[in-house]
């Protein structure tokens, strides 16, 4: 009986974190809380990176502020919705992606979903339904909250008055290393003084109300 109650209370903190994390639905995530507006911890990188040219950023699947269809998220099907943007300006030689979810916090900074960098200057859309091997010749999947070289996790809003999902696309004078695949801060480094042009589309994802309950 005395260790059976050792174990639990050297588990507690665990089992404690492990439920809050549902409130997130990624185990990855540690503590996550609710941004407020005008916080410096929801700039996204865009915020971070500005750039004097502007692309033009579009979807089929929804248009800038309206909601994320269920299918685009992992509530169903996670399937990628499709992306497309205006090309990069004079020396663009590739071009970089970054999900991010600026409602949630998580270690100080929005939510990571997905990243793709490397992505050759000649290609400006990228098909719905891409297959997480589908991604253009030359380019690679970088960090999400998942871990390392992550295809497109769609979001999994918690339950309430839902999240914004920024969709960024950067065009880049340069292309990145190997080493932005598993490493978010080395990967927004790299992009750091060579964003030639930027833009977004912000979807706004909820809870699917017909959703079964997350174990």
């Amino acid at each position: 009986m005395g260790r059976d109650v050792e174990i639990r209370k050297l588990f507690a903190p665990a089992l404690l974190g492990t439920m809050a994390l549902g409130l997130a639905a990624a185990p990855a995530l540690g503590q996550v809380h609710r941004a407020n507006p005008g916080d410096a911890e929801a700039r996204t990188a865009l915020d971070l990176m500005p750039a004097k040219g502007r692309l033009a950023v579009t979807t089929p699947a929804f248009r800038s502020g309206e909601q994320i269809p269920f299918e685009n998220t992992q509530y169903r099907t996670n399937t990628f919705p499709g992306l497309g943007w205006t090309p990069g300006p004079a020396g663009t030689k590739s071009y970089a992606i970054i999900l991010q979810d600026n409602t949630l916090i998580a270690r100080g900074a929005p939510v990571l979903h997905w990243t793709l960098f490397n992505i050759p200057a000649g290609v400006t859309r990228l098909e719905p339904g891409m297959a997480p091997t589908g991604n253009p010749p030359g380019s690679s999947y970088g960090p999400n909250y998942k871990g390392a070289s992550q295809p497109y996790t769609g979001p999994r809003t918690p339950p309430g008055p839902g999240d914004d999902y920024h969709f960024e696309v950067f065009a880049l004078d340069a292309t990145l290393p190997d080493e932005a695949k598993g490493d978010y801060a080395a990967m927004t480094k790299a992009m750091e003084g060579h964003v030639l042009a930027s833009g977004e589309v912000v979807g706004h994802g909820i809870a699917d109300p017909n959703a079964a309950p997350k174990p």
